[in-house]
């Protein structure tokens, strides 16, 4: 089975998160059948590990992360790959894949564009 982590980096205030965790449940209505959870760098449960750690055991046998960060960057390109290196260290058997961040994504580029130009 398949499952889907948003990656984000968090803050100390709580209501930050508000956007990802709804981006989340729209993933969740769109297709109940895949398992999705968001991780976070710093400031707010769960971490990257512990998200990965609760959908295998959720039965997921590969995942997807999705960094929702707007460029390849040095929390994707520094504390990510270290964050993934633990994951698999605990858990070898998973496939992990790695998607781009969301701000490299032509879809995405292209939403935020039309959403700029209607503003």
């Amino acid at each position: 089975m398949k499952g889907v982590v948003l990656f984000a980096h968090g803050a100390r205030n709580p209501e930050w998160a508000r956007p990802i965790e709804a981006i989340a449940a729209a993933m969740r209505a769109r297709q109940p059948q895949t398992p999705v959870k968001a991780a976070y760098l710093e400031f707010i449960a769960p971490s990257l590990p512990e998200a990965v750690a609760e959908l295998a055991e959720a039965g997921c046998d590969e995942i997807a992360i999705v960094p929702m960060f707007m460029a390849n960057s040095g929390h994707t390109q520094r504390d990510l790959p270290a964050l993934l290196e633990l994951a698999v260290r605990e858990r070898p058997w998973l496939a992990l894949r790695l998607a781009a961040p969301i701000g490299e994504a032509e879809a995405v580029v292209e939403a935020i564009a039309s959403y700029a130009l209607g503003a």
